[in-house]
């Protein structure tokens, strides 16, 4: 009878322990402590199923020889990013950047989240109690940060130097050869053209290689070095020795399609040289990460070393 009586007052305190339990807690592993833009957060050693909910992530999993189980899309129904291969042909698209989808994170039953403070700050608190939760602080800019920070709440960190490291090398090897030329990057946007300056992610890598840009594209004295504005009129600043150009989108394609063909683009020096040369837009603007910075530079090796 005692014993009976015992059971049946521990019992609702074992309901409501249960009830206090969040999901991203109930983890019987060994963890370790990772600071980051929201804090601190202790994560599996070795976490198995992770979910990541920005671009530069897919790129940092991949690199690191690793794929999420979900992930976070620019927009919907967006495909993975051809660069990185089959690697993600099994990853669970999860809402999109700006709105993940809580319903679907929960449902995969991931061991971590990586996000950024940026882009999802205001999920943060809903999504550390489905999984631990680590953020990076900003997008882009801190790349090779945001590598370091994500590859330790993988536990891969040193990894990620080696590769970090790997590929600063190799940018001042290949970039060596071509200190002559200065390199301009133009985006088209749906609704706008950009210049590309030396803080956006594929300035940063021009900027690791040592190759110059032309000097209304440093953006100097602009609170935001990594893009600016290109109108039609001023066309001739998206100039330079030699001119990479991409498009995000279907609709930003048909525009590059219509200005390309049009006169005030055909008379631009690098133009008329034969010397602008269409890129993966994937690659040099949204891949944000070590193996897209690889292949930035396999692009100005393909392309540039014909010129010298």
């Amino acid at each position: 009878m005692r014993l009976r009586l015992a059971i049946a007052a521990m019992l609702p305190l074992l309901s409501l322990a249960a009830c206090g339990t969040s999901t991203g807690s109930q983890d019987a592993g060994p963890t370790r402590t990772v600071k980051h833009a929201m804090g601190e957060t202790k994560v599996p050693m070795t976490p198995k199923r992770v979910v990541v909910l920005d671009s530069d992530k897919l790129d940092s999993m991949v690199s690191l020889g690793l794929a999420p189980v979900g992930a976070a899309q620019a927009e919907d129904n967006q495909t993975w990013p051809e660069y990185l291969g089959s690697a993600l042909s099994g990853v669970k698209s999860v809402g999109t950047l700006t709105q993940p989808n809580l319903e679907a994170i929960a449902a995969i039953k991931p061991d971590l989240i990586l996000g950024s403070k940026f882009r999802q700050a205001s999920y943060y608190d809903k999504l550390s109690k489905i999984a631990p939760t680590v953020f990076t602080e900003r997008v882009g800019i801190t790349w090779k940060e945001n590598f370091l920070l994500d590859a330790e709440a993988l536990g891969k960190k040193d990894q990620a130097q080696q590769l970090l490291t790997a590929y600063e090398t190799r940018a001042k090897q290949v970039g060596a050869k071509f200190s002559r030329l200065k390199v301009s990057v133009v985006r088209f946007r749906p609704t706008e053209i950009r210049i590309y300056g030396p803080d956006s992610f594929c300035g940063i890598v021009l900027g690791d290689a040592g190759i110059p840009r032309p000097e209304v594209q440093l953006l100097e004295g602009k609170d935001d070095r990594r893009f600016t504005k290109l109108s039609q009129e001023n066309l001739a600043d998206g100039d330079g020795d030699v001119l990479f150009y991409s498009a995000f989108g279907e609709e930003a394609a048909k525009s590059q399609a219509e200005v390309t063909a049009g006169p005030l683009w055909q008379n631009l020096k690098a133009v008329k040289a034969g010397r602008a040369y269409n890129v993966d837009d994937e690659i040099w603007m949204t891949g944000i990460g070590v193996t897209a910075a690889g292949k930035i530079l396999d692009d100005l090796d393909k392309y540039l070393t014909p010129l010298v």
